[in-house]
């Protein structure tokens, strides 16, 4: 039956009408997540938040639950469960917080902190009161320990200190995550699932040099170069620390995938990534590449590197049937071509992520 239904407009037809529902799950199929289901997406005009919408909306589902921030406040928890008791969710991607790159966290350590907190605790403790079904929440890799071995798998958190030019962002993020896993312990449930990602990237990222985290800040930095004829850039550090970098796609598709788990049968959190890893110097060659500059690239070693190297190791995730499909050369040209349509030479303006 569904090998008949060919073409997409009938395909979508028959999951609004609930027949494929049924026929996935005759086959064993699962389809935790229905196609008429409401979903709740915070940060929806962020990096990953967008990616999310896009996700949903391609592959038919109802159109999201979004709220930008001068409709609701994500720091003020009587505003957070009065939306949650009139909308009841039955499902929540969090994506909403402040991010940043080395420079952001050495500058702004405490809004990082407070910031993040706030947001994923009001969100939290709404979701559970009004009983949601699922609920995803974002840490980062900037959580595990700064000596760590690589690939870093999930049970090395807390195993070790964070490296110190992020810690005020990994402190907030281990937070949030340890406190899903609380009440997943408390309510004898999974529906609070923390997911890891490693470095993201895609459409509607911050692209300030400034704030923004080492690939858009690098795409963005080679562009001007470019555009002003620049003999040389220079960058922070010896470009030798190492670092895995993922589509903001391919977390959206992760994400989509386990809502559709019925059962999650691994430990959390989850980490998503590639299972490749990059140095900065050869990213910086690369983006170079694509943007099209033809100058030097010099070093300023006085700068911070950060972690040497932060791998995650994805056996959990790939152990429930998913695995990425944007490779490094095609993300940072697809994200170029967004970059050059959307900002160009104008300086993007910094972004919460919150809607």
């Amino acid at each position: 039956m569904l090998r008949a239904l060919a073409s997409p407009r009938a395909r979508l037809a028959w999951r609004l009408s609930g027949f494929v529902t049924n026929t996935h799950e005759q086959c064993g199929l699962s389809m935790m997540l229905k196609y008429d289901a409401s979903i709740y997406v915070a940060g929806h005009a962020g990096l990953i938040g967008s990616a999310v919408v896009r996700r949903l909306e391609r592959d038919g589902y109802r159109t999201p639950i979004t709220r930008r921030r001068s409709e609701l406040e994500l720091q003020n928890s009587e505003q957070v469960s009065e939306f949650f008791e009139e909308i009841h969710p039955e499902y929540v991607i969090l994506a909403a917080g402040r991010v940043g790159g080395i420079m952001e966290n050495q500058t702004f350590p405490a809004d990082f902190m407070d910031g993040n907190m706030a947001i994923q605790l009001n969100v939290l403790k709404a979701a559970r009161k009004v009983g949601v079904r699922r609920l995803i929440l974002f840490g980062s890799s900037c959580m595990y320990p700064r000596e760590c071995s690589q690939p870093m798998a999930e049970d090395a958190l807390l195993s070790g200190k964070p490296e110190p030019t992020s810690l005020p962002y990994a402190m907030s993020k281990l937070a949030g995550t340890y406190l899903c896993l609380a009440y997943n312990t408390q309510d004898h449930d999974t529906r609070f699932i923390p997911v890891i990602p490693n470095s993201a990237y895609g459409p509607h990222d911050n692209f300030d040099p400034k704030s923004a985290h080492v690939l858009s800040a690098l795409l963005a930095r080679f562009h001007q170069a470019k555009v002003n004829g620049a003999e040389s850039v220079l960058l922070w550090g010896s470009g030798l620390p190492r670092r895995e970098f993922i589509h903001a796609d391919d977390i959206a598709d992760a994400c989509v995938h386990l809502l559709r788990q019925d059962d999650l049968a691994v430990e959390f959190p989850i980490n998503i990534g590639v299972g490749q890893d990059v140095s900065i110097k050869e990213l910086a060659q690369l983006i170079a590449e694509v943007v099209g500059y033809k100058g030097r690239v010099e070093w300023d070693r006085t700068k911070p590197d950060g972690a040497p190297r932060k791998l995650l190791d994805s056996a959990r995730i790939q152990s429930l049937g998913w695995k990425p499909r944007v490779t490094l050369a095609e993300g940072i040209a697809a994200t170029y071509r967004w970059y050059v349509d959307h900002v160009g030479r104008e300086t993007s303006q910094v972004c919460e992520a919150r809607g």
